[in-house]
């Protein structure tokens, strides 16, 4: 959690705990909003006029499976939330049609739908802050539900339809509301629901939304989505009207730390999408004959792969400054995409003048060119930075803003060489990528649920050798896991052989507990996958592992299977989550931040490693997974803080390497959040981290000894008879002994200084902490970020104990950005 907005007539961007307002990004959301606030936050859907165009090209006729039944539709549904006050009456998994909704394309909807999703004393927006007991599965049959106002959606909740036959939301002429499906919807007086900062732990998937029934004149919205953290949107059609005028928008982003999205198709529209948020991945989405195809309204850092435009005016519009003339983007990176018939592909408002210094930066890889008139244009003069094609080229390399080759600053804006990318990470030109499976084309006889094979899930059974049995057996048959809702304790580790494949329900939780974890200098696996020296393959997705009380020996995921490049194993909307909740016995009860005391409470010593990737594994495609350490009680009423101690994040050892990290995040760990270590290959998109809230008050020495194999070792950055107090802080990225690292965009934080936020303000003299980014000189190489974005530390970049980069030379609209950085061996 970072910072909340309050979004209605004013903006005011807070730390949800510590009322932290943040003028410069307040102001720069304010004005950006101001044109959106009237159109589409009173829902009145007033009608404006626009002054753009767009293609005559007719909308694309959408093609999906014939109509089928989907596995997930015929399981027999016995999940449960384990701490739910209700358990035994609470229903996790909730049928749309089960509360009355037709489907027929005539009835309307809306109520039966509003009924499934909020039945059940569930966490509503204005009535809760978070919750962790009330998650909730809401499925769509096939077929067409018309909708005459908003679908509200509600903390922890999964959107989900039938892959095999999308179901089709239907927008009224009529309609009333910000958005077919409001994902945080305005409350009196203009204030999001929850924080747009605390949304965590929610999907929506396998739709198709249409607004095309209202007047193209009208202002709509398909999805309002101000979000965070593991949560996301997967598989959605996007219908707007493409008539001269339109006023539609297929998706409006307006506030959150978010976040991931993918496999989206937009037809039409004034704004395929609008987006603005700290940070996010954004990867294969698709619009056609948009005015623009995305409205790029602030952010700190954005990561946008595999990005396809066609028949659009503008494809990214990222030209937005202040009333005094200030950048409100802060910068983007966008690779491997392409631009066909469109006249602008990138509008930007950067020039050698901008202020702040790197405000607008933008690094472009590898996108394609077909038929574009302008490939970057400078929106304020309407003048050509770079030229477009009649015929076809491609952008190999593009920056504006900063650079480092090691040294810097260097201003720059023009061509540079490409990074280099290793051949084992790609497909074909571009970066391997893999959506989540949906097992669509299976029968629910392929699957074997955990509950009905002898496990409980309710949070007080030990699940272990129930869970180990149907795993083992599951891969050996070849049948897929099913985890149904729930808490599943396990007091020794779990083993996923090869050939596993396991999917979840509403992230049911796989939980340590006991005696066999706690040991700190003797680290065990909760989930090992695959013994060292194993081969194969294996799929996880929609899961979370966790702890339970003190587990300071727990490796909450150990990687170390071998796939072949071929054929990588994936792991999709996986999240590690230490503490925070019910059940977890590391609640506000049992470990409340004392920012006035300095004594450790062991008790909360919970997880030594959140994931190693060993050396024995490779090829491990990651997406959109969260290691989060728990800095609030999410079930507390005012989500008071709490101290935690994990011990380190993300460690990646693997020697052959083949690693992919889409839309990663890790959180709060002690040491460090991600160290790549002796290993190579690494393709990194926007990953994001923050630093403990309670350090220094203990340094990140303590209170988890130093492994002299893999640790940074801060007596050599930060001797104690010298250095400051706040040095030896947790290094927010670590690169040692690696080869062709290569980061596409990296959010970097560190917010408070023994949860005192006065470090990270605009303006302050004494910072959270010292360094962000490490780096060896003697044994790595071709280690590169685009768009690195660091907030509360002095060095964002250090060579060994030399300080590259310093914030204050790249001050940024709230962070400071460097836009390409190379280590230059």
């Amino acid at each position: 959690m970072r910072f909340t907005s309050i979004v209605g007539l004013a903006v005011a961007p807070l730390a949800l705990a510590e009322k932290l307002v943040i003028p410069a990004v307040e102001k720069a959301v304010t004005l950006q909003l101001a044109e959106f606030s009237k159109y589409y936050v009173d829902a009145s859907n007033e009608t404006l006029d626009s002054p753009a165009t767009v293609s005559s090209h007719d909308v694309r006729s959408i093609e999906e499976r014939q109509t089928s039944t989907y596995w997930y539709e015929t399981i027999a549904h016995q999940g449960i939330s384990a701490f739910n006050a209700n358990v035994t009456t609470y229903k996790v998994y909730r049928n749309v049609k089960d509360y009355g909704a037709k489907g027929d394309g005539t009835t309307d909807d809306t109520a039966a739908i509003q009924k499934a999703i909020s039945d059940g004393n569930r966490c509503a927006p204005g009535t809760c802050a978070s919750s962790s007991t009330t998650n909730a599965i809401v499925y769509f049959p096939a077929g067409t539900y018309v909708v005459s106002s908003s679908i509200v959606s509600y903390y922890a909740t999964h959107l989900v339809g039938n892959p095999n036959s999308l179901p089709i939301l239907k927008a009224t002429a009529g309609f009333n509301g910000f958005g077919v499906i409001d994902g945080a919807q305005y409350q009196s007086g203009g204030a999001l629901p929850y924080g747009a900062t605390n949304i965590f732990w929610r999907q929506i998937k396998n739709f198709v939304i249409d607004i095309t029934a209202i007047p193209a004149t009208t202002g709509a919205t398909g999805i309002h989505w101000p979000t965070s953290q593991a949560t996301s949107l997967q598989n959605i059609i996007f219908k707007m009207s493409s008539n001269a005028g339109t006023q539609h928008q297929g998706l409006f982003i307006e506030d959150g730390s978010g976040g991931f999205m993918n496999d989206l198709i937009f037809y039409g529209g004034k704004y395929g999408a609008v987006f603005g948020n700290q940070q996010f991945t954004v990867r294969n989405l698709t619009f056609y004959d948009a005015v623009t195809a995305v409205s790029q309204i602030w952010n700190w850092g954005w990561t946008f792969q595999g990005i396809s435009v066609n028949n659009c005016t503008v494809g990214l519009d990222m030209a937005a400054r202040a009333d005094d003339g200030k950048e409100v983007v802060g910068s983007a990176t966008f690779s491997d995409g392409s631009f066909t018939n469109t006249q602008i592909a990138f509008n930007i408002s950067r020039s050698s003048t901008s202020l702040p210094v790197t405000g607008g930066s933008l690094a472009i890889e590898n996108v394609a060119l077909k038929n574009v008139g302008t490939a970057v244009s400078f929106g304020p003069t309407a003048s050509t930075l770079l030229a477009g094609t009649t015929g076809s080229t491609t952008i190999t390399s593009w920056v504006t803003g900063q650079v480092y080759h090691p040294n810097g600053p260097n201003k720059v804006a023009g061509t540079q060489t490409p990074f280099a990318r290793p051949a084992s990470l790609l497909s074909g030109t571009k970066f391997y990528q893999r959506s989540k499976p949906s097992y669509a084309d299976l029968a629910s006889s392929s699957f074997v649920s955990v509950r009905a094979s002898g496990a409980k899930g309710d949070g007080k059974t030990d699940d272990t050798a129930a869970l180990q049995s149907v795993i083992t057996s599951a891969a050996a048959s070849g049948k897929v896991v099913y985890f149904d809702a729930g808490t599943y304790i396990v007091t020794s580790t779990l083993l996923i052989p090869a050939k596993s494949k396991i999917v979840g329900e509403a992230y049911p939780v796989i939980m340590s507990s006991g005696s066999f974890f706690t040991d700190v200098n003797n680290p065990k696996p909760v989930v090992k996958v695959g013994n060292a020296g194993d081969s194969g393959t294996v799929e996880w997705g929609d899961m979370m592992v966790s702890t339970k009380g003190a587990q300071a020996g727990a490796i909450l995921i150990q990687w170390n299977l071998a796939s072949t490049s071929a054929s990588p194993s994936g792991m999709w909307d996986v999240h590690t989550r230490i503490g925070g909740t019910k059940g977890s016995g590391l609640s506000y009860a049992d470990c409340p931040a004392a920012p006035s005391s300095t004594t450790v409470n062991n008790n909360c010593r919970a997880g030594n490693i959140a994931m190693h990737v060993t050396a024995s594994a490779s090829n491990l495609y990651m997406e959109n997974v969260w290691l989060w350490t728990a800095d609030h009680d999410i079930d507390d009423a005012t989500l008071r803080q709490i101290t935690i101690y994990s011990g380190r994040g993300l460690l990646v050892e693997s020697t052959v390497g083949n690693i992919w990290l889409v839309g990663t995040s890790v959180e709060h760990h002690t040491r460090y959040q991600y160290l790549f270590r002796n290993t190579q290959n690494i393709y990194a998109g926007q990953i994001q981290t923050e630093t403990p809230y309670f350090q220094p008050n203990p340094s990140a020495r303590s209170p988890y000894p130093l492994n002299t194999t893999s640790d940074p070792n801060f007596d050599v950055s930060c001797p104690k008879a010298t250095a400051a107090a706040n040095c030896a802080e947790a290094w927010g990225l670590v690169v040692t002994a690696s080869k062709n690292v290569l980061v596409y965009g990296a959010g970097l934080y560190s917010f408070y200084s023994n949860y005192d936020t006065t470090c990270s303000a605009a303006g302050a003299t004494t910072l959270c902490q010292q360094g962000m980014v490490l780096y060896d000189a003697a044994a790595t190489t071709n280690f590169r970020i685009y768009g690195l974005n660091t907030v509360g530390a002095y060095g964002m970049i250090y060579r060994d104990t030399v300080r590259l980069a310093t914030y204050s030379y790249n001050v940024n609209v709230y962070p400071s950005s460097i836009i390409s950085f190379d280590n230059a061996v």
